[in-house]
């Protein structure tokens, strides 16, 4: 985090699960966090899901949380027979607050996770350390420890075919760009060809394998082209030359969302 985004930390709390089952909360904001039992899908996989709860108001963010969020971070050190693991983002909700914008959850986040064994006969023990921030009145930096063995076929449970259902919709080649200078990093303007998706649409941006700051974006609609304008600042505050393909914008509408991969010239 850079000194432009914000976050009032107040407490840093670390959560030692005792079981495979929901852990109950003791502080403020934070009510229980744990597994839902998935299923092993048809190419041998295992389908789970992380389920926080969290007390009515409270929110949790997205991958991409915008100006004053704290992406959830994950460390599965403590797993077994885990080959990688696959995180699918449900589209998140938009928040305002003092002039600033997020992206999040709020009181529940169901995040669907798919594991792919290292060896496809034996069971997996999943473990995963999750830092995460969690707001309301304040921020609070939340720490859990969460594990389950995935183990047998189960079944596909409606709770993770929902958040699996709301993930945005992959799109190609609909994004062009324009990137010019700024005195501490650049400013991107995307014009996005697509129907648009209803409401007030808003894009968000994000650079796979690079940290930097994302303004708000700036969304205007024209037709059958949305333009979205935003300005990146990378942790040196220097212009820099973006890599267009690395880039990934989510646009977000009342009746949906879709995700783009990559932004020609």
């Amino acid at each position: 985090m850079n000194t432009r985004q914000t976050l009032l930390a107040t407490v840093a709390i670390s959560l030692l699960l005792p079981s495979a089952g929901a852990a109950q909360g003791w502080m403020p904001g934070f009510v229980s966090a744990e597994f839902v039992p998935g299923w092993q899908t048809e190419n041998g996989n295992q389908m789970t899901a992380l389920r926080i709860v969290l007390e009515d108001d409270w929110k949790t963010y997205w991958r991409a949380p915008g100006d004053a969020g704290v992406p959830p971070s994950f460390d599965w050190h403590g797993s077994r027979n885990v080959g990688e693991v696959i995180v699918h983002w449900p589209r998140p909700q938009l928040f305002e607050n003092g002039g600033m914008r997020t992206a999040g959850y709020a009181s529940e986040m169901i995040l669907p996770i798919e594991v792919v064994p290292a060896d496809p006969t034996q069971d997996v023990w999943l473990a995963a350390e999750v830092s995460l921030g969690i707001c309301h009145d304040i921020c609070v930096p939340l720490q859990v420890n969460v594990f389950d063995l995935l183990e047998g076929p189960g079944n596909a449970t409606p709770e993770i075919i929902s958040a699996l259902s709301q993930r945005p919709e992959l799109r190609e080649d609909i994004a062009s760009c324009a990137v010019e200078p700024v005195l501490d990093g650049v400013r991107l303007t995307a014009e996005i060809s697509m129907p648009a998706l209803g409401g007030d649409e808003v894009a968000l941006f994000e650079l796979d394998g690079m940290s930097a700051w994302f303004s708000d974006s700036s969304n205007t609609r024209d037709g059958a082209v949305l333009t979205s304008t935003v300005e990146i600042v990378p942790y040196n505050a220097r212009p820099f030359e973006l890599n267009r393909q690395a880039l990934r914008i989510t646009v977000l509408g009342n009746d949906g969302a879709v995700e783009i991969m990559g932004c020609s010239d």
